[in-house]
């Protein structure tokens, strides 16, 4: 596959950005100077800085940090608009994607990896966490690099220039079986499996990351009807011996909590809970049809939750109780998943949006806290707590929001947070900072001068 040189966290050359407004710890401030260093983070956040000084590059709009997308799986982008024809369930989804996962090579995933990473990027989105389960060739035999799929991922962030957390995933059922004993792989998840826990395990300890710092790894289990009960320590032990972030698909379908139910008489969460696989590193990835235990259970273990609003609706799963699980303890991050759209503000309005819905109440969350749902909570549970704040001694990671777009103009500039969340798209992304580094400047990407024209090649080629 090609590879480039460049790295979000290679040190760059010192610098400084003029904001006209800065989003910082919740309030919005006019004229913020942030300085950067040669270790990528930044230096500096003056205040009242009235005119760009020189040799700052001025951000016109809202400066944010940058977006967390807490949930990706990159391969589902070739999945737009192919499973809107017609009618269909989860399930009718479900096998559409294994054609498509059948499909790539690490070639095809790498180029269509970094055309995902840059449309990330175009969004504001500076770090990733890529939810990876399809690890080897197809009918499951291992490629002469047994991580070559992990490893074309790595390399797409890279040259994509943002961060990633690389969340190796075990997969090794088709189901629950007799007595949560597991069913064996079906044919199109062959290349998912690593037969065991502990041959998962050793796979995933030669993953490398690169040089430069960009990329992290982690763990998941993808779901309890995917890795038998008796297989989950192995997967939590190798997070906990690594201090990394372990994720964990969670209750997305009922007919997964019924299945659970018959097989082993709880409820998936409590299933987790049993074997020790909830924590303050662990992150359930969608948590739509839970019990109030269940909820209980997430929140005292400081489980953190990551909701995926436009996937969750696009495929009718539910409204997770989203409110429930932050008063609970749960912190909340937001996803695109299945990259039905790549926009983290519409996640963070459509997760206030959808409860109005469900409860024809206003107000579930401010624009504060739905903003650090999208960085800060996110970055936290990819294992990057260093990013997510325009601090000093924080990485120089933010995102600037266009304030004069025919969807943002209009409010005064007290209310820009309020205009990003419930008004701006990712289309009113305007500038992207990644490690110091302007990556996205006025709108277009730095690395991939054409971002469109990468995804249709990359898509096309898979169909």
């Amino acid at each position: 596959m090609p590879m480039t040189t460049v790295s979000t966290g290679d040190p760059g050359p010192r610098g400084a950005y003029w904001c006209q407004y800065a989003w910082l710890n919740g309030t919005v401030e006019p004229g913020v100077l942030l300085e950067t260093g040669d270790d990528a983070r930044i230096t500096a956040v003056r205040t009242g800085v009235g005119a760009p000084p020189q040799g700052a590059e001025p951000l016109r709009g809202l400066t944010l940090p940058g977006f967390a997308n807490a949930h990706s799986h990159a391969f589902h982008r070739a999945l737009r608009g192919a499973v809107q024809v017609g009618s269909g369930t989860f399930w009718t989804w479900r096998e559409i994607m294994y054609q498509v996962a059948g499909r790539l090579t690490p070639d095809s995933a790498y180029a269509l990896g970094r055309a995902v990473y840059a449309e990330m990027a175009l969004a504001g989105i500076t770090c990733v966490g890529e939810f990876h389960y399809l690890h080897h060739a197809p009918g499951g035999g291992p490629y002469d690099d047994p991580n070559a799929m992990g490893h074309a991922l790595i390399a797409a962030a890279a040259d994509a220039g943002i961060r990633i957390t690389l969340l190796d995933t075990a997969y090794l059922a088709s189901g629950f079986g007799r007595r949560g004993r597991g069913e064996p792989p079906g044919r199109q998840q062959l290349r998912f499996s690593d037969g065991s826990a502990a041959a998962w395990a050793e796979r995933a300890s030669a993953l490398r990351t690169g040089e430069g710092g960009h990329a992290r790894t982690g763990a998941a289990i993808h779901s309890v009807r995917a890795v038998p009960a008796r297989e989950l320590a192995p997967v939590v032990e190798w997070a906990q011996a690594r201090s990394a972030p372990l994720h964990v698909h969670l209750s997305e379908q009922t007919a997964e909590n019924d299945a659970c139910h018959e097989a082993h008489g709880c409820t998936p969460t409590r299933l987790l809970a049993d074997h020790g696989v909830l924590g303050r590193r662990t992150t359930a990835v969608h948590a739509t049809h839970l019990t109030d235990e269940d909820v209980e259970l997430l929140g005292r273990a400081s489980t953190g939750v990551c909701m995926c609003p436009t996937t969750e609706r696009d495929l009718a799963d539910g409204i997770g109780p989203a409110p429930r699980l932050e008063r609970a303890g749960a912190a909340l991050s937001l996803g695109s998943d299945s990259h039905a759209v790549v926009d983290l503000l519409e996640e963070a309005r459509a997760l206030e949006l959808d409860e109005r819905l469900r409860t024809r109440a206003r107000g579930h969350w401010t624009a504060a806290q739905l903003l650090r749902a999208a960085t800060e909570n996110g970055h936290a549970a990819l294992g990057w707590p260093e990013a997510g704040r325009l601090e000093t001694g924080m990485l120089a990671d933010f995102t600037t929001v266009a304030l004069d777009s025919v969807r943002t103009v209009g409010p005064p500039p007290r209310m820009a947070a309020e205009a990003a969340v419930f008004a701006a798209t990712s289309a009113d992304v305007r500038h992207t900072v990644v490690g110091g580094r302007h990556l996205v400047r006025d709108g277009h990407h730095t690395l991939v001068p054409d971002v469109a024209g990468s995804l249709a090649e990359a898509v096309g080629a898979l169909y």
